[in-house]
């Protein structure tokens, strides 16, 4: 394998990467979500869904932002019942964010969604090819370098 294949693979990921890619997807999948549901709060319902209760400062690098900027965007689903806040039992001076049972229902949609998208720019692959991509793609996140 030439070195190619890895500039190929690179240049690829630099435009799945790209912020400005991201913010477009999101906004588009969280149209019509609802109050508080929007391409600005989606990375924190994400991350939130993937790792479980964090604090701002632990959710923070995950999905690029700094702690006041995770915390705004908490405060936003918040008041729209998506995100709790409790007491966290390591440090009783920090609080965790928590998905409530409305959260978890908008995270369930919003992968619905992402998943139908993907699904549909697929649809003109050859049978198999789909799903020897999502059998490689998975053993690059966990053997890659971004592992």
């Amino acid at each position: 394998m030439t070195n190619d294949v890895g500039h190929d693979i690179a240049n690829a990921l630099g435009i799945l990467l790209r912020r400005t890619a991201r913010a477009k997807l999101h906004k588009e999948l969280t149209e019509g979500m609802g109050e508080g549901v929007d391409e600005l709060t989606y990375p924190v319902l994400s991350a939130l869904a993937r790792t479980g209760p964090r604090s701002a400062a632990d959710l923070a690098p995950d999905v690029g932002l700094d702690r006041s900027g995770v915390t705004r965007r908490a405060s936003r689903l918040e008041v729209a019942g998506l995100v709790r806040r409790e007491p966290d039992p390591a440090d009783r001076r920090a609080h965790l964010l928590v998905l409530t049972e409305q959260g978890e229902l908008a995270v369930a949609e919003l992968r619905t969604r992402l998943a139908d998208r993907i699904m549909a720019s697929l649809s003109s692959w050859p049978p198999g090819e789909a799903e020897a991509f999502a059998r490689h793609l998975r053993r690059f996140t966990v053997e890659g370098p971004f592992a």
